[in-house]
């Protein structure tokens, strides 16, 4: 019975969170009449594609596609090899103040991003990396290293029993050789965890791509899908296809992600 009524309460809990998704896709494939009615229609009355279709005809979606992949993929590779060595040395290098250091790092987690997004794009414009292909350099730049990463990694590592680095070490085993051979292949959730994070994160950027690129072509998709409310405001079939498109790498990594992310994110609770 408390199995039952804890399932019924999580039930309950999920429908306010569930249910803006499922209205998107309800509504991406309803006519304009059904979605002008009152009270809003909540299950559309066949599969009307044609907002898809429309959708691509308003923007460039599959350049604003492959853009966004470009640049989530760089930013999610590139946050993983920063954090897991930064991650490695706070647990295994010695270091004079590490502790302090260690707190100064984490204390960069406490400044608002808004707060240096001023400095952060006038330095990209004065290198020029807001003009032409550099503006995929200008996107992925300020990103390559997260303190949340390495805060994971560190709590992930420091798991391992000291004996086993000794051990290595007995064996002729270096920093690298470990890293990649032992350290790597245990910290699959972790891993998993900041991958997940940082993609979505990476994903859904919006405001650092809307002032920072002037060119169309190398416009992501978030922007795309916003210009979907300009161009055509009176359909909000075409703007929740849109929502949709967009929505779809997010829920597939949500889906097939969130056991290592409850995983990553609990490694180091308990030691």
């Amino acid at each position: 019975m408390r199995r039952a009524a804890v399932s019924a309460l999580l039930v309950l809990l999920a429908v306010p969170v569930l249910f803006p998704v499922y209205y998107a896709v309800a509504g991406s494939v309803m006519t304009l009449r059904e979605l002008a009615v009152y009270p809003p229609a909540l299950v559309p009355g066949g599969l009307h594609l044609g907002n898809f279709g429309a959708v691509l005809d308003a923007v460039p979606l599959g350049r604003q596609y492959l853009n966004s992949a470009l640049q989530t993929g760089v930013i999610t590779l590139a946050q993983l090899c920063t954090s897991i060595l930064a991650g490695y040395a706070f647990a295994f290098l010695p270091m004079r103040a590490r502790a302090l250091t260690f707190g100064l790092f984490l204390s960069t987690l406490m400044v608002p991003w808004e707060s240096i997004i001023i400095p952060n794009f006038l330095t990209i414009s004065d290198w020029g990396l807001i003009r032409g292909p550099l503006t995929y350099v200008g996107l992925v730049l300020p990103f390559l290293a997260s303190a949340f990463g390495t805060f994971l990694f560190r709590q992930a590592f420091l798991q391992f029993p000291t004996e086993l680095r000794d051990a290595a070490v007995v064996d002729g085993c270096g920093h690298g050789r470990f890293l990649a051979r032992i350290l790597i292949p245990l910290s699959r959730p972790t891993i998993a965890a900041v991958g997940v994070y940082v993609f979505l994160s990476a994903w859904n950027q919006y405001f650092w791509p809307l002032i920072l690129v002037r060119d169309p072509q190398y416009q992501t998709l978030q922007i795309g899908v916003s210009q979907l409310n300009d161009a055509e405001a009176a359909d909000p079939g075409l703007i929740l296809a849109g929502v949709v498109l967009s929505l779809i790498p997010t829920l597939a990594i949500v889906i097939f992600g969130q056991r290592y992310i409850v995983r990553g994110l609990t490694a180091g609770a308990l030691r």
